[in-house]
Order: C-alpha cells, then structure tokens, then sequence
C-alpha cells in the first residue's frame, strides 16, 4: 500500500523502499540510536543523488519537477524504514521556501550539500522593525526538530500580532542540542540575539501555510510509522503462540490488530489528501488549509494510537530497549508534540468547517470517458421528455436502473462509464428505480438463474414494477449465517419448507423474496444451503411486524410453515446456495459521494453554529467528527479511483464500513448530548435527534456485526489465523 495511488507512485514507492531495504538497515538504525550525538548518515547523499530531497522543487532552484504528492509517498516510505536523519526537516524547509518565494538556499538543499530545518512554535522569538523598514529577530525557539545537523533554519516569529517566518542561515544565530525524545532525529533550540533579517529573508506566505505544510509531511511520515507498527503487529501474532495456539487467533489480539489498520488507512487517505490539496491549482486555499488541519488531526494521531498498540500486542518483547517498537513510538510522539495538540488540529478543523470551508471530492475522468458521453446524453434528454411510469421503464429498459449489469438488463458499464452516468442522471435530474433489496437479487437471477428465471423477473425488477425482501437471517444464524436450520424438503414438484426467518426489511411490501433453507443436513454447513425465489403471498407464510427500539417496526418476523416452492423457483442446483448468497458481494456498482462531511455532521454545525459561539471542549468535539467524517469520504474515493483505474480493490472499503457506523453512532449520540433534555421530549431543534440516535444502534449490527467486521479485517487483510471451530457438543 501507498499513499499514491498511480502506476508512477507505485514505482516510486518501490525504488525508495529498495534503497532503504539497502541501506537502512536495523543496524544503521540501531546505531543513530544509540549514538551520544547525532551525524549525517552515509545514505543521505544516496537521496540526493536520487533526486528525492528536490522532488516537490522547481527545475530552476534544482530540483525535479513534481509535486507534494511525490514528496508525501517518499516521505511515508522512509517513515515506514524508521529512517535516521534530517530528510524530513529539509524538505519541509526547502517546501516553505519555495511557498514563501523564497530562492537563495533551495538548489543546496535539493543537493544534499546543506540541511534545512523548521520551527512550527516562535517561543519567545520575535522581530522588531526600525523607522527604515530594517528587521531585527531576538529571543529563543521552541523545539527544532533537526536541529542538531541544520544550515539552514525557517523559524516563525512574533511580529506586530502576526506571525511571520524568517530564513536564517545557521551562522547567524546560536543553536542548543537538547536531549531528544527521538533517538534517530534530534532536536534544538535556536537563540537569536539582535540578528538583523534582510527583507528577501522574510518569507511571503500566510502564516498557517508552513505549519499546514508540516501538518501535510508530517501526517505522510506518520501513514508510514502506521503502517510499520501494524505489520510489526500482525506479523508476530501470526507466530507468537500462547495457550497452544497463536496469539492472533485471540478475538482481543486480532481486533486489536484490525483497528490498529483501520487508523493507518486513515492515516494514509488523508495525508494523500493533504498533499494533493497543497498541489498549486489543486484547491483553493480554503480547501487546502482543511485538507492539511484533518490531516493534522487525524494522521499524526493514528501512528501514535498505533505505536502504543504494537508494543501491547508484541507484550513484553515490545517493552524490551533491543526491539525497536520504542523507536517508532518515540518518533510518533515527537512529530505528535511538535505539530501541536490533537485537540488544537481538530478545533482548527472545526472552525474552518463552521466558516464553510468543505472539502470537493471528485475523479477526473480519462479522456475516453467523454466518448460516451453524448451518446448517454441523448438517451437521457428522451427521457427527461418524459414522465412518470414512462421515464421509468425508459430508463429501465436502457440499462440505467443498474448500468453495470450486462446487456440487456443494464450497459455492461465498465467503472469511468458508471461515473459518467451517474453525472449525466444528477445533470438531467433524472432517478431511476431504487431496486433496493433487488439490487443483490437481480445479479445472482442473472449469474445463477436460467432463462426462464431471467424472463420472468429481470425486468420487471429493473422497473419497478416487482419488490423483493432477504429471509436469510434467522434467531440462531445471524452473522454466522451459514448456521441457519431453516428446512427445504424435496417432494413432488417442488419443496416444502419449515422454518423462521428474522430481520426482514419489507416483508409485508415486498412481491418476492429470495430465501436460504438447507437442503441436506449431511454434509458441512456451507454445502448444504440452497438458494429459493418465494412468493410472499404463499400459503403458510406467517408475517409478523417486530418492533425496534425507535418503535418503528421496519423489520419482521416471518415464519414457513410448510410452504411449497415449487422446483422452477430454486435458482441454480440444490447445495449451491451459498456461493449464490455470496454473488451479491461481487457485484459492486461503482459510485461516488461528493459530500465529504455527511448529513450527521452537517446536522451537528448547523447546531454549533446556532450556539453563537461553541466553547473548546465542544470545538475539539466537532473537529473529530468532521474528521471522520471527511476521513471516511477519501476511503470512498480511494476505492473508487482504484477501481476507475483497473487496480484491485485495497483495504479502505472494508474500513470504510467499520469506521463510518462508528462515526454515525457518535455523531447522533453528541447530538443528543448537545441538545440536552429537549433532545428527550423532542422539543429540540432537531425533532428526528433520539429517533436518529436510537436507530444508528443497529449500524453495528445490520449486514454483520462490527465484531465480525473486524474478524474479517484481521484475517482476510492482515492474514491473521481464524477464529477456532466450536467444539462439537457431546450426547
């Protein structure tokens, strides 16, 4: 995995890890640990003659031409190499420069002959200006990480109320090593006393913009540390064995591990965001400065959360001085110190959010994709012309209901195709039919199903005409599903089946439903399923509305008594339904949000926005759901650009789904929180705030539990052993 997501980043990322697989070795690191002060290390003009130290630089000031994006995938593999040294602090210098017009040192620094360095806190420094317009800096800086090496230092200072930012070669001022939390990078203090500043010294730029950068290549080195700790992680508890058996076969371990990937994923979306963001042209400077705050917030946190998680599950091996889990922690939490508090990043976060600020999500197409695109036009102003019943099955027998289908019951639309589709139906204003549950039927009719099974349902599915309903879930198999003991036994004409089904969304408006019964109790649980079409007005069905907390009753009870179906309805042979269950998961439309805030959190700004003025603590609360909000809207984007471009599927959607349940349930609970007793009597201004909350509870439960999730997470994405089977019952 990579933050880039291009064939070109991938190759990048594999020549910067071989050149660290060669040259930073553990004893190369050992060594920059355990020195009593720190030095170059021999590989650093390696990465200059690389061109990596110049990669996001101009040609003309020495470097190579590319951009922040490029910077942030080296910079996270050399993160994940745990690498010794001052390549961070000088490219962060060098980046500011060049943000602040700044030209004089950026061909030494993009060479490797001179080492840059950046303060993000003034301390006490501050610049006093004379009647002629002449600068003077004095006073003492917070931590400069690198300083030990640096020639060159970008500083903030105080300077009338603002903050402005000096370039100073080291020459010019006193510097003090300091005993360094981060054994592989250490820091200094700089004291400057009366040093005057000439003008082309002071840098142009925003004063948030060197510490946004910081937050952008900080946050692409913490994706690389996350990433580091949970292989270190997942790989001992594979071996590790305790008990007899390997740790990570331990639901503790294993979750542990899973949620320990689940914040390098989000590490990695958004400080890639942050780097594209930061591009020249990419967003405006609005866009950029929230991309780089949710990276800040959300990024250095996740290799913190995950440096302390590795040590845990490596237990007492992890708390020894020889293994090296310390130095990543030690790493992380000085990058986490040094950017600034969490909770500042996440209130910065919410304040942009407050003030309008949001981020626009979106693919560019490829050029092929505009090949298509009248042809699609001109199907749609059609049906534009037309209305109800008409536009629906127009569009229906078109293929738009579901495009990715095959001809002819949708396009045979290939990912790009899909997007263009879905941008031409939002610009006609057109909806075509929601099959909502028919969705997953109509591609197991279409994989699995026989012609006559095709005929007879596929189009009136696609137009709406016909709605279905799941009975798969039943009282003793819900996520286990392939536990259930509902029973189809074979007669004349058909089966007859007897069981209870439970959880079943529109049973008492659907036509159709697609049902599981076993078939044959003498064979393993998963061969003996098969798969049926139910007529939902058969005779023996039983439909009992069950009522849920919110006091709705959108699900049922529905229980079979003896129902025939006859043999026409079974789809595909007797045993095979669970490989027909399992169809639906592999037929995934393709699609896209533009939204990267979510209504949730769109619900809880408009409430502190109506509070006239929210303190801290409820500031630092917002900016954490904005962040997992826009966290979990990049996953998404992630998984779709992999798939426009041919890629297989990475490890965000699986986290995607885990992290967004999570966030709408603490999303509706602060609102409830925040609203207080009106939330109660529903004298709130939000009525639907308890009903909102109350229902997000079963997100954690509906489509498999969030437990299950992250059994699938651990073993099917980080190889982790399975679960043990069950002992059998005795008698």
């Amino acid at each position: 995995m990579t933050i880039g997501l291009t064939q070109e980043h991938r190759d990048l990322r594999d020549a910067v890890r071989a050149f660290a697989t060669r040259h930073i070795t553990e004893d190369v690191l050992r060594a920059a640990a355990d020195a009593g002060k720190e030095t170059l290390p021999e590989y650093f003009g390696g990465l200059a003659e690389q061109g990596l130290l110049g990669l996001h630089l101009p040609e003309e000031a020495g470097g190579a031409g590319y951009g922040l994006v490029e910077l942030a995938v080296v910079t996270e593999e050399l993160g994940r190499a745990m690498a010794p040294g001052p390549f961070l602090p000088t490219t962060l210098a060098s980046a500011v420069l060049h943000a602040g017009g700044h030209r004089t040192h950026l061909a030494a620094l993009a060479a490797g002959t001179s080492v840059g360095a950046l303060g993000l806190a003034p301390g006490t420094l501050a610049l006093t200006r004379a009647a002629d317009g002449t600068a003077t800096l004095t006073g003492t800086s917070e931590l400069v990480v690198g300083g030990h090496l640096a020639d060159v230092f970008v500083l903030p200072a105080a300077d009338g109320g603002r903050t402005t930012w000096v370039a100073l070669p080291r020459a010019a001022v006193d510097t003090t090593d300091l005993r360094s939390h981060d054994l592989t990078r250490r820091s200094s203090r700089v004291t400057a006393r009366s040093v005057p500043v000439p003008a082309a010294d002071l840098l142009d730029l925003a004063p948030e913009r060197p510490r946004d950068l910081a937050a952008t290549l900080f946050a692409a080195e913490a994706s690389g540390i996350a990433d580091r700790c949970v292989t270190t992680a997942a790989g001992y508890a594979r071996v590790r064995e305790q008990f007899g058996r390997p740790v990570g076969q331990f639901q503790g371990v294993k979750h542990r591990c899973a949620r320990m990937l689940a914040h390098a994923e989000q590490a990695r979306a958004c400080a890639w965001d942050a780097a594209r963001a930061g591009e020249p042209g990419d967003a405006g400077p609005e866009e950029a400065a929230l991309a780089a705050a949710v990276a800040g917030a959300v990024s250095v946190e996740a290799a913190f959360v995950t440096a302390k998680d590795c040590i845990q599950v490596l237990g007492g091996i992890g708390f020894t001085w020889e293994h090296d889990a310390h130095l990543a922690l030690r790493r992380a939490q000085t990058l986490r110190s040094t950017l600034g508090p969490t909770a500042a990043w996440r209130r910065r976060v919410a304040r942009l959010a407050l003030d309008g600020s949001r981020r626009t999500l979106g693919v560019e197409l490829p050029p092929e994709a505009e090949t298509v695109r009248e042809s699609i036009r001109a199907e749609l102003r059609t049906a534009a012309a037309l209305d109800g019943a008409e536009r629906r099955i127009h569009l229906a027998d078109r293929g738009y209901t579901a495009p990715h289908l095959p001809a002819p019951w949708g396009k045979g639309a290939d990912p790009v195709t899909q997007l263009v589709i879905a941008e031409e139906l939002r610009a006609a204003r057109l909806t075509p039919v929601d099959m909502v549950i028919g969705g997953w039927v109509v591609p197991t009719i279409i994989a699995h199903g026989d012609d006559a099974q095709r005929e007879r349902f596929l189009a009136p599915s696609l137009r709406g005409d016909l709605r279905w309903c799941q009975l798969f879930s039943e009282p003793g198999a819900g996520s286990d599903l392939a536990a259930l003991t509902t029973r189809a036994e074979k007669v004349d004409g058909g089966w007859r089946i007897t069981g209870q089904k439970v959880w079943t969304s529109m049973a008492r408006d659907a036509h159709w439903g697609v049902l599981l019964a076993r078939t044959d109790t003498d064979v393993p649980k998963h061969q003996g399923i098969s798969y049926f079409l139910l007529d939902m007005t058969s005779p023996g069905l039983d439909i009992r509305p069950l009522r849920q907390i919110t006091g709705d009753a959108e699900f049922n009870e529905v229980f079979l008594d003896d129902v025939f179906v006859p043999d026409d309805l079974l789809v595909g042979e007797p045993g095979a339904g669970w490989k027909l269950a399992r169809t639906t998961l592999a037929n995934e439309r393709v699609a896209l949000s533009t939204d990267s805030v979510g209504s949730g959190a769109e619900t809880l700004l408009e409430m502190a926005a109506a509070s006239h003025g929210p303190d801290d603590e409820r500031l630092t609360t917002l900016g954490a759901h904005v962040c997992d909000a826009q966290s979990g809207a990049l996953l998404g984007l992630r998984t779709t650009l992999r798939t426009v471009s041919g890629q297989q599927p990475g490890a965000e959607a699986s986290i995607a789904k885990l992290l967004g349940v999570e966030h709408q349930q603490r999303v509706w609970e602060t609102c409830a929180d925040w609203e207080g007793t009106a939330a109660l009597t529903g004298e709130g201004p939000h009525q639907d705030t308890m009903w909102m909350f109350l229902n997000s509870r079963c997100m954690s439960i509906a489509g498999g539990t969030t437990e299950v999730q992250l059994n699938i997470i651990g073993e099917r994405l980080l190889g982790l052993p399975r679960d043990p089977e069950p002992t059998p019952r005795k008698g």
